[in-house]
């Protein structure tokens, strides 16, 4: 199902199909432009121009798919699919694997393995990230199939719907069982890789929750309600609870228990970008972070 159909009300005739396909469909500008010049928007099965003016029970017919090509060489990779459709991909991302390829990583990264995914598979599709994870860090990332599911599901990351969340172990016992960090998080120099709480930063927000408590450490699920770079570890580590295995963040050597931060993406909850239906998907916690609670609870 790759075109998006809209039939028009009453009290929607008279406007043109540019205002239309903006307001009431909710696509963007870049979108609707794109599709117009390349005559993948009809009315009543026949190619319109932006300016027409719709009448009642007119259907629009806005076709999604489009020849597209991504430099982004395919790589044969075991991949865990949770979730997929003719919208958009799921997967659970291992540690260790960094999510797209960049001059240190040009191959063997989450990319391009997706993309051999989808040419064996015959679809014609590039990466789009709707959500970015740490190379160290596991769990569900989101990957738009199209440009209107990746505008949507942008635009709808916004909403109050869209759960993000996380489980981390974290040394020492947290004192309150659940509460909300709002520190704002800031990027000292151009260069820095790290981050700071500091007052000069952008408003960063994380609810936290602690699951279970453990001799050395905490088990704690974290819910971001903004997504600034680091900002889990930041937030921990300015309480002075760090992520095990965070070599950045982190006020010790953990490698002889886990090889990197012991953090998991484990939980996602978004509008599906075509019908509005809300998505619930959970993964669970990698045997690294089982083995280090293990470790921390002797």
């Amino acid at each position: 199902m790759s075109k998006l159909k809209y039939e028009v009300k009453n009290e929607e005739a008279g406007i043109k199909l540019r205002e239309y396909l903006k307001k009431n469909a909710q696509l963007s500008t870049r979108l609707i432009k794109g599709a117009a010049m390349q005559g993948r928007i009809e009315v009543n099965n026949k190619v319109q121009k932006l300016n027409y003016v719709l009448k009642e029970n007119d259907i629009i017919g806005f076709e999604v798919n489009k020849e597209e090509s991504q430099n982004i060489e395919p790589e044969k990779m075991d991949l865990e699919i949770v979730y997929e459709d003719s919208d958009l991909i799921v997967a659970n991302k291992s540690p260790g694997i960094v999510v797209h390829p960049t001059k240190s990583y040009p191959y063997g990264t989450l990319a391009n393995g997706l993309i051999y995914y989808f040419r064996e598979k015959g679809e014609d599709c590039i990466v789009r990230l709707v959500s970015r994870l740490d190379m160290d860090t596991s769990g569900l990332i989101i990957i738009a199939k199209n440009q209107f599911s990746h505008m949507a599901l942008a635009r709808d990351m916004q909403k109050e719907e869209f759960e993000k969340s996380y489980l981390a172990l974290v040394h020492g016992n947290i004192k309150a069982s659940e509460g909300t960090i709002d520190l704002p998080i800031y990027r000292p120099t151009d260069d820095s890789i790290k981050r700071i709480v500091d007052e000069r930063g952008q408003k960063s927000i994380t609810h936290f929750k602690v699951i279970e408590s453990f001799n050395k450490g905490d088990l704690v699920r974290l819910t971001l309600e903004t997504g600034r770079t680091h900002q889990i570890r930041v937030h921990l580590s300015h309480l002075g609870h760090p992520i095990f295995g965070d070599s950045l963040y982190g006020v010790e050597d953990d490698s002889n228990l886990i090889k990197r931060q012991a953090l998991h993406a484990f939980r996602l909850v978004f509008p599906h970008p075509r019908t509005g239906k809300l998505i619930e998907l959970e993964s669970n916690l990698p045997e690294d972070m089982k083995e280090l609670i293990k470790e921390i609870s002797r």
